[in-house]
C-alpha cells in the first residue's frame, strides 16, 4: 500500500511524504504504482522549475519513497502545484481504495 501524508502549517504546506508500494500488479506493470509515480514526479519538478521555493527531498527507489520538506514557507504557485497533486492522489484513491491512502493534515 502506498501511504501519502501532507503536513500544513498555519495554512501552508510544510511537507509531503509518500511511501510503499500500490501492490496493485507485478512491479513494471503497476499502473496505480505508476499513476502516483507520475504525477508526484511531476509536481517536484514543477515546483523546482517554475517556482524559486527552495525544498529538501529524499528518495528511496527501493522503499518507494519520495519526500519533500520545504526549507521556508512556499508561495501561492507551489500551494497550487501540491493542491493540485492532491487532487490527482484523491481521484485514485477513489478508484482504489486498497491500495492508497491519504493523510494530510494541520499541525
Amino acid at each position: 500500500m502506498i501511504e501519502v501524508q501532507a503536513l500544513k502549517e498555519k495554512g501552508h504546506y510544510k511537507s509531503f511524504h509518500i511511501q510503499g508500494h500500490a501492490g496493485y500488479a507485478d512491479a513494471g506493470e503497476d499502473i496505480v504504482c505508476a499513476a502516483i509515480s507520475a504525477l508526484t514526479i511531476n509536481c517536484i519538478n514543477s515546483i523546482e522549475t517554475f517556482t524559486n521555493d527552495e525544498f529538501l527531498l529524499d528518495t528511496d527507489e527501493e522503499a518507494g519513497l519520495i519526500r519533500l520538506i520545504f526549507s521556508y514557507k512556499p508561495g501561492s504557485k507551489s500551494e497550487l502545484l501540491i493542491d493540485s497533486l492532491a487532487l490527482g492522489l484523491r481521484e485514485i484513491e477513489n478508484e482504489n481504495k486498497e491500495y492508497i491512502t491519504l493523510d494530510f493534515k494541520e499541525v
